[in-house]
């Protein structure tokens, strides 16, 4: 496997769970199944271990691949949660037993996992949020194509929609990224010896998923939020170090109707204030027509929708009322010294445009020190503040 130069150690792990009492989150990031990142983990785990850091792993999944679960064996294991569904048994993580315990430090796997129906939490980033409100900190373990605001982007690149993301504001918690990384042809062999899947699964994901050039695509993503991750922590320690003047603050509003869907501009605004280290704003103007009782029950729905996503991706959703929405997003937009704005657009003709004006048209010409990223959206799937 190879290693960054700069590899972060146990020790360093080790020194930031001495500095104080909150709790520490260290996330190791990969391109795709199979890099390492599990193994990985689990022989920090140990050597933590060895340094007298009180360490249990609350749920690690080996994939049939034995030199993992070795690794587990070695551990101390809070017993799973054992749920019936639908008549099958299925085991979850534990968070309350793992509470229970209070080790320093427990281990996670799979961060992006969705638990079982009726559970404590929806996902099990929620179940690592919760240990670390309760002052365990936590090592965890997850690839690049669970990230929000990266899911179009791995669409496009891989032709598979995942469904299963963690938002990028979980990844802005992290007292560490952690890139582990293996060349393409590296991994393609490991996947072709069996390291990653079953024998009946190998070709069909050499020939689809695991293509070199989906692999490399994927690889230069995690490299980048490495990159982002980084730049934005030495910005944030330069600041509060007082290393350097503060500068005028980035700020980033996503101009969401309220109606239609809206993911793939927040998808987009999410990533930008990553980017930033920013603040963002998920505004949507309510006119007239839009009130409560006079909203069609469909736009109720989606927008409700809307504002739990925004929400969830760490977004200040903002309402606002207004007859026209142009003029509510330009006041707010000078209000708050927006410097980012992600626009929605579908399909117009000329004429619609001449007869019912342009959103994004009276922006662009009002607001001319904010840069505007306007996103094409599919009729009737995704309407958003179109232009």
């Amino acid at each position: 496997m190879k290693e960054n130069g700069n590899r972060p150690s146990p020790e360093s792990l080790l020194a930031r769970l001495k500095e104080g009492e909150r709790a520490k989150l260290r996330v190791y990031i990969g391109a795709a199944p199979g890099v390492g990142k599990t193994y990985r983990m689990l022989e920090d785990a140990h050597q933590l271990r060895r340094q007298g850091v009180d360490i249990v792993a609350a749920f690690v999944e080996p994939h049939g691949r034995e030199e993992t679960a070795a690794l587990i064996a070695d551990l101390e294991l809070v017993p799973l949660r054992r749920v019936e569904y639908r008549g099958v048994t299925l085991e979850e993580m534990d968070v309350d037993a793992v509470i229970a315990r209070r080790p320093e430090v427990a281990v996670v796997d799979e961060l992006a996992h969705t638990n079982v129906p009726g559970s404590k939490h929806r996902k099990r980033y929620e179940d690592v949020l919760e240990l670390l409100d309760a002052g365990v900190s936590v090592i965890t373990a997850v690839n690049v194509q669970h990230l929000e605001s990266l899911n179009d982007a791995v669409a496009r690149t891989t032709g598979v929609r995942v469904r299963e993301t963690v938002p990028d504001h979980f990844l802005r918690r992290a007292d560490e990224v952690v890139n582990v990384d293996v060349s393409v042809d590296a991994l393609r062999t490991r996947l072709r010896q069996g390291k990653i899947y079953g024998v009946e699964k190998i070709e069909q994901s050499l020939n689809n998923f695991f293509r070199k050039g989906n692999l490399s695509a994927l690889r230069e993503l995690a490299l980048r939020q490495i990159a982002a991750d980084q730049a934005s922590k030495a910005h944030d320690y330069r600041e509060r170090e007082g290393l350097e003047q503060a500068v005028i603050p980035e700020r980033v509003m996503v101009a969401m109707a309220s109606r239609g869907g809206a993911k793939k501009l927040l998808r987009a605004g999410s990533r930008i204030a990553g980017r930033l280290s920013s603040d963002w704003f998920a505004v949507y103007v309510e006119t007239p027509a839009e009130e409560p009782g006079r909203v069609k029950p469909a736009d109720y729905a989606a927008l409700r929708e809307n504002v739990r996503f925004a929400e969830e991706l760490g977004a200040k959703v903002v309402r606002l009322k207004a007859r026209k929405v142009a003029d509510a997003l330009i006041d707010f937009a000078r209000r708050e010294g927006v410097t980012h704005v992600v626009f929605g657009q579908t399909s117009r003709s000329r004429l619609d445009i001449l007869l019912h004006g342009s959103v994004i048209n009276r922006f662009l010409a009002e607001v001319r020190d904010a840069n505007v990223l306007v996103v094409p959206l599919e009729e009737k799937k995704e309407v958003a503040a179109e232009g």
